[in-house]
């Protein structure tokens, strides 16, 4: 039989779920509103930026990204329709493809980052003092880690 955590542990999940919702929610709503694509074009072309020239595949796009994508397919044709992302066939792999960000691309990046930030610093820092956030990332960063061998 599993071990019901105690109430402090279940009252932290919930919380850590809704603050989630909330505050990306409320980030997505602003960059919208700045006439912005959605946040996970963002996460895709910083993802594809860090990869460099080397590219990545779309199944290792999708592992990179923050966010979830259900359907990373469908995103990666609305990135490359726009002409942010060119897909080319994988040397090694005839069948697969290599996903490259483009500089117009980049140029989307740099443009959104500063709506992004702000809408950072609105919904989550103006909650939380530099040491305050230091922390509650250094507590994220244990659920992040990989679960410890029964001993």
């Amino acid at each position: 039989m599993t071990a019901i955590p105690p109430d402090a542990v279940v009252a932290a999940w919930v919380r850590l779920v809704r603050a989630r919702h909330r505050v990306l929610g409320a980030v997505e709503a602003e960059l919208k509103r700045a006439g912005f694509p959605p946040l996970a074009w963002y996460d895709a072309l910083l993802e594809l930026r860090r990869a460099g020239e080397a590219g990545l595949r779309p199944y290792q796009l999708e592992g990179a990204m923050l966010l979830a994508q259900y359907n990373l397919s469908r995103l990666v044709d609305r990135l490359a329709a726009a002409g942010h992302v060119v897909r080319a066939p994988t040397p090694a792999d005839g069948r697969g493809q290599v996903l490259t960000i483009t500089e117009r691309g980049c140029a989307l990046l740099a443009a959104m980052w500063p709506a992004y930030a702000a809408a950072i610093g609105r919904h989550m820092g103006a909650h939380l003092t530099e040491a305050e956030a230091a922390t509650l990332a250094a507590l994220l960063d244990r659920l992040l880690a990989p679960p410890a061998e029964p001993g």
